[in-house]
C-alpha cells in the first residue's frame, strides 16, 4: 500500500474523530470558542512535532521565502474558517449530514486543482468525483 493511502486514511479516520469528539464537546459550549481552543491544542501538538523531528530551524526556511509564507498564511485563514463553519454546522445540525456535505471539499479540491494547476481527471476520476458529489448530497438529505 502506498503511504499517500496510508496517510489520507489516517487523516481520513481523525477527521471523523474531529466531528464525533466536536460534537460531543459543544453541547453546552459556543462553537467559536470550542474552535479556538481546539486551534491552540493543535498549535501546541504541532510545535510539538516539529520539535521532535528536529525541524524547528526550519520556520526561517518559511520566513525567508514571503510567497510561501503568504499563501501558507492564507492557508491557514481558510482552514481557521472551515473549521469555524464546520464546528457551528454540527453545533446545530446532524453529525451524519454535516460531515457529508463538508466532504463535497474533495469536488471543490479537484475542480479546483484542475483550474489553477491544470491537473487532469480521467473520465473514471470525473465519473468517480461526480459521485462523491452525488453521494454526499444524497446522504446528508438521508
Amino acid at each position: 500500500m502506498s503511504a499517500w493511502l496510508i496517510y489520507a486514511l489516517l487523516s481520513a479516520i481523525t477527521a471523523s474523530a474531529v466531528a464525533i469528539l466536536g460534537k460531543i464537546g459543544l453541547q453546552h459550549l459556543d462553537a467559536n470558542t470550542a474552535t479556538a481552543i481546539r486551534a491552540v491544542v493543535m498549535a501546541i501538538f504541532l510545535v510539538g512535532v516539529v520539535v521532535v523531528q528536529g525541524k524547528l530551524q526550519l520556520v526561517q526556511t518559511f520566513m525567508a521565502d514571503k510567497k510561501a509564507l503568504v499563501v501558507i498564511i492564507l492557508s491557514g485563514i481558510a482552514g481557521a474558517l472551515s473549521w469555524l463553519f464546520y464546528f457551528m454546522a454540527i453545533k446545530v445540525g446532524n453529525v451524519s449530514q454535516v460531515a457529508p456535505i463538508d466532504k463535497l471539499s474533495v469536488v471543490f479540491a479537484v475542480v479546483f486543482a484542475m483550474v489553477l494547476f491544470g491537473e487532469k481527471v480521467s473520465l473514471w476520476g470525473g465519473v468517480g468525483v461526480g459521485m462523491i458529489a452525488i453521494g454526499a448530497i444524497l446522504v446528508a438529505l438521508n
